[in-house]
């Protein structure tokens, strides 16, 4: 079992949760991220005031699949959230981390069974 941990533009998560239910992943947590990396922020102005925000607003979708679903989720997530045909700066991040253990709360059941 792999956990996935994505962080993509807010505006890309129907469209990845649209595509991830296509391919049969239906259980995923999203989290409010704010981030700074390559854009180093942007310039904005409000009420005539010019101001710099250094952290910009993401989304971190957090999924846990087994390794039959990994590559598909991967790709699925990669394709979906990129901007443009070649991507842009801030269209994201996404992490693989091993799992150890997975408990079903409700049913008690452990391991691939219970993701």
């Amino acid at each position: 079992m792999r956990m996935i941990i994505a962080i993509i533009q807010p505006t890309k998560l129907h469209a990845v949760r649209d595509a991830l239910r296509r391919i049969g992943v239906y259980r995923l947590t999203v989290s409010d991220a704010h981030g700074y990396a390559r854009q180093r922020g942007q310039t904005a102005t409000f009420r005539g005031m010019e101001y710099q925000t250094n952290l910009l607003r993401k989304v971190m979708l957090e999924i846990v699949v087994n390794e039959d679903f990994l590559e598909r989720t991967l790709q699925t997530i990669s394709e979906t959230s990129r901007s443009g045909i070649d991507g842009n700066i801030g269209d994201g991040k996404v992490f693989v981390l091993p799992v150890a253990e997975v408990i079903s709360v409700e049913t008690e059941g452990r391991g691939a069974s219970a993701v």
